[in-house]
């Protein structure tokens, strides 16, 4: 799709907004476009490269001559641009940049929308505004909804790796060579449209987080070394390709967020490195990934980075955006070890106030644009206020990820049976700040390589115990305040740590009987949380949650109130992180009424050992437990949990008969009695006494009569005594 070459012409208010780090909208002119000069289609170039000698275009159009087609440098600001008449959809290109020291560098486009499959390096043109969504109505409900009052339950997905085609070929679809291995083709942007998004929706969860899509050269970078910052993966397939696995994301009621990478790039030289011969976009080389950090000080980066981020919330419907290593953004000396290498601010501090400067402004950016998008941290220290507003000092993020829960947690699940009343407080310190930032929890692809073991490996004790002790650090997760985030193979209780180059093993469930059971829990538990308001409407805040015992260390059990806007869907959770059941386990209830459980882990159709409260309604007592007024018991399973839900008041209480008679008589007593002539008042007087006396003697006779049995009896008891002790001498004496 073609347009005039007049809406590509750069004006002085875009490069005036180019340099000083607002020009938003920046794609829409810089990179490659087809467009249209006196009726020759062609595609129109620009690329920021300031104190250069001259910048040429190649590719495939040219037959990569180097001299062939030279662009036109601006007056001010350092873009260089051109139209090229001929060039078509699909057709591969670089850059030769001319130093001033008298180099040529051949580099990718930085604003390039698709690139060269890998190994190649070049970018590819593309044309991307002709798609034709069919997301209204997710787009719409999004717009007139609040994410915080909503389900947040994330699939975590690398989509190089979720499943890999059984056909016995490379990654490229390629016969493997000695050098190769057949782990199978990858899936297209398509297949995934169908079968990723089918799973997702089938297994109920609410979103599907993506780590980056964007280009990057290196398979084992998992995508967090980017080299094509507007471009999605070739791998997969084309731009238009994964704008249609997003529509049919939302088209199923799945939400998609995207992992974004402002924190560094990748040094590959056909990127963004050196890009003019000397630092451009970088500032320095991150001490701990090799990577370079962007240079936050410079508006053409902000132009850059920013504009980026709502290329994809705009262009490609992004749900949220995670943003990738913000702690390696806030410290001027994250990674650095040594004493001599760190760097202090003028006021002493480590805090890099262009970076944290730069955050701040994306968010607030997205807030004003796209206000229903979610922004998410990835930021693993206590610096505060990561999901208050700049305005108040914040950072201005909506979430930020829980690794102290995670840590903390992951710690716990790891500790053997014995040890763990030592350690409960691991459990339950996540609730003394889970509400001083928007927590997400998550258990990431992070927490299951580099030897750290799959979540599974963790769990103590035999096979049956490790099931069940990842059941129960699920059911914590999702029944913990915050929203929550699971990898891909969490669900099915895989046993190996995730491999990049291969697909998960998802045979497993139709192999073994237990991981099939996981499966179908982890389903169950995902519809339970989406079907629940008391778990996500105040997730957020204090008065979402309630202790009822957090102190139970010694049966290793913690129990505790979900609240939502509604309180009849208030919800009572119990959880045993003990091998042993409890048959009848006291609990103290919010209040009185009938109680029944509507979700237990230890379902045998889940893998468990049956402990559940199936079809029993309990009716609370008035038994005072957990500081509360009433309580029920029940059955508690092990190594699992169980919610109860409230289902009704308690009938009304049958009143006495002995209670009726009291209350008549105090109202007798308490009207007035009646005038009575002397005479009669005189003879009742007498008849009352009369009355008394017969009655005392009739007690006193009975007293009597008691008397007389009792002497009778001692009398009766003393002869015996004697009558043995007088047979007892008799017999010594013979």
């Amino acid at each position: 799709m073609s347009a005039p070459i007049q809406n590509y012409l750069l004006t002085n208010d875009d490069l005036y907004l180019l340099a000083k780090g607002e020009w938003f909208r920046s794609y829409e002119k810089l990179g490659a476009h087809p467009c249209t000069v006196d009726g020759q289609d062609g595609y129109f170039f620009a690329v920021w490269a300031p104190d250069v000698r001259a910048v040429n275009v190649i590719g495939e159009f040219n037959g990569w001559d180097e001299n062939a087609t030279s662009l036109t440098r601006t007056p001010v600001g350092g873009v260089w641009y051109g139209f090229v008449p001929g060039v078509q959809e699909g057709q591969l290109y670089k850059y030769v940049i001319r130093t001033r020291a008298g180099d040529m560098l051949y580099k990718a486009d930085p604003y390039a929308f698709q690139a060269e499959l890998i190994p190649g390096t070049a970018s590819r043109t593309a044309e991307i505004d002709s798609y034709k969504w069919g997301d209204k109505k997710w787009m719409t409900q999004r717009e007139e909804s609040d994410h915080m009052k909503r389900p947040l339950n994330i699939f975590e997905v690398h989509l190089g790796s979720w499943k890999r085609h059984k056909d016995g070929l490379t990654a490229f679809g390629t016969d493997p060579d000695d050098n190769d291995e057949a782990t199978g083709s990858w899936y297209s942007y398509d297949d995934l449209s169908e079968e990723l998004v089918a799973y997702v929706s089938e297994m109920g969860y609410s979103h599907i987080e993506l780590m980056p899509v964007m280009e990057h050269p290196f398979d084992g970078s998992w995508g967090y070394q980017v080299t094509g910052y507007y471009a999605p993966t070739s791998r997969y397939g084309t731009p238009k390709q994964f704008k249609h696995f997003v529509d049919a994301c939302h088209q199923a009621g799945v939400g998609v967020i995207l992992d974004w990478v402002p924190g560094g790039f990748c040094p590959d030289e056909h990127g963004l490195v050196h890009f003019n011969g000397s630092k451009l976009y970088e500032k320095e080389i991150h001490p701990n990934w090799g990577t370079y950090k962007f240079d936050f000080e410079r508006g053409e980066v902000h132009t850059f980075l920013i504009s980026n981020l709502l290329y994809w919330i705009g262009e490609y419907h992004a749900d949220g955006i995670r943003m990738d290593g913000v702690t390696s953004m806030l410290y001027l000396n994250f990674g650095i070890d040594d004493p001599g290498q760190k760097k202090f601010n003028e006021d002493g501090s480590e805090h890099d106030y262009p970076s944290i400067e730069f955050v701040r402004k994306c968010n607030r950016i997205v807030g004003t644009y796209h206000p229903d998008v979610m922004m998410i941290a990835e930021e693993s220290t206590a610096w505060p206020l990561v999901t208050r507003p700049p305005e108040v000092g914040g950072l201005g993020f909506n979430y930020k990820w829980d690794m102290g829960w995670m840590n903390d947690t992951l710690r716990y699940c790891q500790t053997d049976f014995p040890y763990r009343p030592g350690n409960h407080s691991l459990l339950t310190f996540s609730i003394m700040y889970a509400f001083n930032e928007n927590f997400v929890l998550p258990l990431s692809h992070d927490e299951v390589v580099h030897g750290k073991c799959s979540l599974i490996t963790r769990q103590p004790g035999d096979y049956w115990r490790q099931m069940a002790g990842l059941r129960s650090l699920a059911f914590y997760q999702y029944t913990h305040p915050g929203g929550q985030l699971n990898f891909m193979g969490n669900e099915i209780g895989q046993f190996i740590e995730w491999r990049y180059y291969e697909g998960i093993e998802y045979f497993m469930t139709e192999e073994f009987e237990a991981h099939a059971k996981h499966q179908r829990f982890v389903a169950a538990l995902n519809k339970f949380y989406m079907s629940e308001p008391a778990l996500w409407e105040k997730g957020y805040v204090e008065d979402g949650f309630e202790w009822i015992d957090a102190n139970n260390s010694n049966q290793c059990v913690i129990s505790f109130v979900r609240h939502g806007d509604d309180p009849k869907d208030d919800l009572l959770i119990v959880i045993n992180y003990e091998v042993n059941p409890y048959e009848e386990y006291r609990i103290g209830v919010p209040q009185a009424g009938y109680w029944k459980e509507v979700f237990n882990s230890d379902v045998e159709e889940y893998g468990g050992s049956g402990v559940t409260n199936a079809d029993v309604r309990f009716e609370s007592e008035e038994k005072p437990w957990n500081l509360r007024d009433n309580s029920i018991k029940v059955r508690v399973p092990p190594l699992g949990g169980a919610v109860f839900k409230y289902d009704g008041p308690l009938p009304p209480k049958p009143v006495k008969q002995s209670v009726i008679e009291a209350h008549s008589a105090r109202k007798a007593a308490k009207k007035p009695a009646a005038k009575k002539p002397a005479a009669k008042k005189a003879a009742a007087k007498v008849a009352k006494v009369a009355t008394a006396a017969k009655a005392a003697k009739e007690v006193l006779s009975e007293e009597e009569k008691k008397a007389r049995r009792s002497a009778a009896a001692k009398k009766a008891a003393a002869t015996r005594r004697a009558n043995a002790a007088k047979k007892a001498a008799d017999a010594k004496k013979k």
